[in-house]
């Protein structure tokens, strides 16, 4: 009967639209895997599916938790969290030069990924229990050592795409939860000089340490003008480019995209798979998964807005930051407006570490609005 009632009471605009996309990033998956597994065309597409129903699996039970209880289980998550990106560190498997994944039998995951939904949790249940008291510097400052600590040891694996979007979370929630906007917007804005100052100076002078490693530097730079280093760190931007502008109006079509099944394309069904889509299908799919993706946000904006609490406002707010900031960092970086940073598109990009967090962000979010009339489930 309770699960009954769950599904009565679940948002299924969200999960329809949330659906789609994922049956849009399964097609895609396919075509561009096609090249380099002819034999099973399906490969991945089929590992995939299998990340999204046990995905849903885990979306689903944690909505029998209500969102009310996350307080007792906050500290907890926050030190679990630290172990897992501690762990990291000492016993991870290292590919493509970053040490972020986890092997536990025949898979491998990613703590970093689930680490998004957890500072989530942790720094929404801190905000709510300090409602109206994010006035002064010194209050900020203990929100930022907050993420920092987490924040450092991603740094450390390499993955400033992650730790970027953390910052995200965490001005989001800061927002919502009613903090100081005039210190907010300056510390936002100083920051971004900062951290802009502080790589021009690097380049000018390079015994100037900076967190960075080097080819993290090059790609953050490199994308404004892709073709002075054609070969090597521009060369993901050139021929993404190349692939979403062949791409035209209505696309080539599926599974005839020159740039993706010549395997011109690198990472075509991971960071890069919106090329895919738009050598494939053209402006018009590329407008259809937008359009789908904003409507999203908007309806993951609206269950914030219905939230009987400040905590459930807090916890819809990092949700809705934490996909917002994937889907436009990535879709830019493929377009050549944005540094590339290896940020996954949510629900489309091959992952099943980044399928399991971003399932729990919309669980997160239908948990919500499942108790907003105070439901008893």
């Amino acid at each position: 009967m309770q699960f009954r009632r769950m599904l009565k009471e679940l948002d299924w605009g969200v999960l329809v639209n949330v659906f789609l996309i994922i049956i849009l990033g399964l097609v895609l998956i396919a075509s561009a895997t096609r090249a380099t597994s002819p034999d099973d065309v399906l490969g991945l597409a089929k590992t995939q599916l299998l990340w999204v129903f046990s995905g849903l699996l885990l979306m689903f039970g944690s909505l029998y938790i209500p969102y009310d209880d996350f307080p007792r289980y906050a500290k907890f998550l926050y030190l679990f969290n630290l172990v897992m990106l501690v762990t990291v560190l000492f016993a991870g498997r290292e590919a493509l030069g970053a040490q972020r994944w986890i092997k536990i039998g025949p898979f491998s995951l990613q703590p970093s990924e689930f680490a998004k939904d957890i500072i989530t949790i942790t720094l929404a249940n801190y905000l709510a229990a300090r409602q109206g008291q994010i006035d002064k510097l010194s209050d900020f400052i203990r929100v930022f050592v907050h993420i920092g600590v987490p924040m450092l040891l991603i740094l450390k694996q390499p993955d400033l795409g992650t730790s970027l979007v953390f910052v995200a979370i965490t001005f989001a929630q800061l927002y919502v939860a009613g903090a100081n906007r005039k210190l907010l917007f300056s510390l936002f804005g100083g920051g971004l000089v900062l951290a802009i100052g502080w790589i021009a100076l690097h380049l000018h002078f390079p015994q100037i340490w900076i967190p960075l490693k080097e080819y993290q530097l090059n790609r953050l730079i490199i994308f404004l003008d892709p073709w002075k280093d054609m070969q090597g760190a521009g060369y993901h931007v050139i021929q993404s480019q190349i692939a979403i502008g062949s791409g035209g109006f209505w696309g080539k079509g599926l599974f005839r995209g020159s740039q993706n099944q010549l395997n011109f394309l690198p990472e075509q069904h991971t960071d890069f798979i919106f090329s895919v889509l738009g050598e494939e299908l053209g402006f018009i799919g590329a407008s259809v998964l937008l359009v789908l993706y904003l409507t999203l946000f908007w309806q993951l904006i609206r269950i914030g807005q219905q939230a009987k609490d400040l905590l459930g406002s807090l916890l819809v707010a990092g949700v809705v930051a934490k996909l917002a900031f994937h889907t436009f960092i990535n879709i830019g970086m493929t377009c050549g407006i944005m540094p590339v940073t290896g940020i996954p598109l949510p629900f489309v990009s091959y992952g099943g570490s980044a399928m399991w967090s971003n399932l729990l962000s919309v669980g997160l979010a239908l948990n919500v609005y499942l108790r907003r009339k105070k439901l008893s489930f």
